[in-house]
């Protein structure tokens, strides 16, 4: 309805609909998923409003620099080490955390950047909680849409749209994000109904970038990195069949076929591939469900109810644990406001210790 007041054209208002729907489970026709849109342009880049940016080095370069500058104020950071549980004192006060080694490391406060769902389902005794809040944790929405398929390719796609030059070089558009599949929201709408049922869309929505046309750095000489973003794919498939090697192949053959129709010889292109699946998301990266906002970004999910009613200023019903990640106010997000707010807050009762 929003995008209908403002544009004419199928395609841009397509294009912009995958801004209200992505890393969510909903159609662009699901009510307040112009939220979702707004959420994605209400930032800037250096001084443009609306605008992203890719991070030299890979997304990784930007958790270094972040530990470099912590380091550099005399933090300690250990990086793979497992946490176990956090320590509580007689009073209930949060003092710490237990590493799976068994090192306990004791603090005055912690702040824990994992999801809402392993921080207060895995790490904290359950009977230290209110039981309101543990069932307010436990049914919050955390499907996800989300398969994201990273891609080695030994030469540039070469898109129908826009054939590649003579030369070579790259286009203006191999530096964006190519949206395909996008060329009407009811095709959005058709992914996602197929996805709601437990099959994954059989025309899926796809970001394409090509970071490497950046970054040099990110490839060998003529070669570059793909980085697709896809949607919809259920967490769970109809059936109870399970995301197994033959699912995953099957779904990645989808999107590599609806890419060949707009740049022929991709597939041929391809070099190598790595699948993740909600699942893979899951498992290797403490996604609850796969989803990448650790939490639904519907209306009902965000402001005074995230991560649940009456605990969205970032302290938790443990005194001295704070919830400081995306599943915090404001949600998700390359952003870091709820790291910042948090921080804020734990230096506010810091000084009250």
């Amino acid at each position: 309805q929003i995008l209908d007041q403002w544009f004419e054209s199928e395609p841009l208002k397509a294009t912009l609909a995958t801004d209200a729907v992505i890393g969510s489970m909903a159609s662009p026709y699901t009510p307040g998923s112009g939220y979702v849109l707004l959420h994605h342009v209400m930032g800037e880049l250096e001084g443009q409003r609306g605008a992203w940016g890719y991070v030299a080095g890979g997304m990784g370069a930007l958790s270094q620099a972040i530990a470099c500058a912590a380091a550099s104020m005399g933090a300690h950071i250990f990086a793979e080490k497992a946490v176990c549980h956090v320590l509580l004192g007689r009073d209930g006060q949060a003092q710490g955390i237990a590493l799976q080694d068994g090192t306990e490391v004791r603090s005055k406060l912690v702040l824990s950047n994992a999801s809402p769902q392993i921080t207060f389902l895995e790490l904290v005794p359950q009977e230290q909680l209110p039981k309101d809040f543990v069932k307010q944790i436990q049914q919050a929405d955390t499907r996800s849409p989300v398969t994201k398929i990273n891609v080695a390719v030994d030469r540039l796609p070469n898109f129908l749209a826009a054939p590649n030059a003579c030369n070579g070089q790259p286009l203006p558009h191999h530096q964006c994000s190519i949206h395909l599949n996008c060329e009407g929201t009811h095709l959005l709408h058709q992914a996602f109904t197929e996805a709601s049922h437990g099959h994954p869309s059989s025309r899926p929505m796809i970001e394409l970038c090509i970071p490497s046309v950046l970054d040099p750095g990110l490839a060998p000489r003529g070669c570059h990195v793909v980085s697709l973003f896809t949607q919809y794919t259920p967490s769970v498939l109809a059936g109870g069949q399970s995301w197994d090697e033959q699912a995953r192949n099957a779904y990645a053959n989808t999107v590599f076929d609806c890419i060949e129709d707009y740049a022929p010889g991709f597939k041929a292109s391809v070099i190598g591939r790595d699948i993740l699946t909600p699942p893979d998301l899951e498992s290797i990266f403490g996604l609850p469900g796969g989803n990448i906002f650790h939490g639904g970004m519907s209306l009902d999910q965000l402001y005074f109810t995230r991560p649940a009613p009456f605990y969205s200023g970032y302290r938790s019903p443990i005194p001295g644990l704070y919830l400081c990640g995306s599943g915090a106010h404001p949600g998700g997000g390359v952003m870091g406001a709820a790291g910042r707010n948090a921080a804020q807050v734990a230096l506010e009762d810091f000084r009250h210790l």
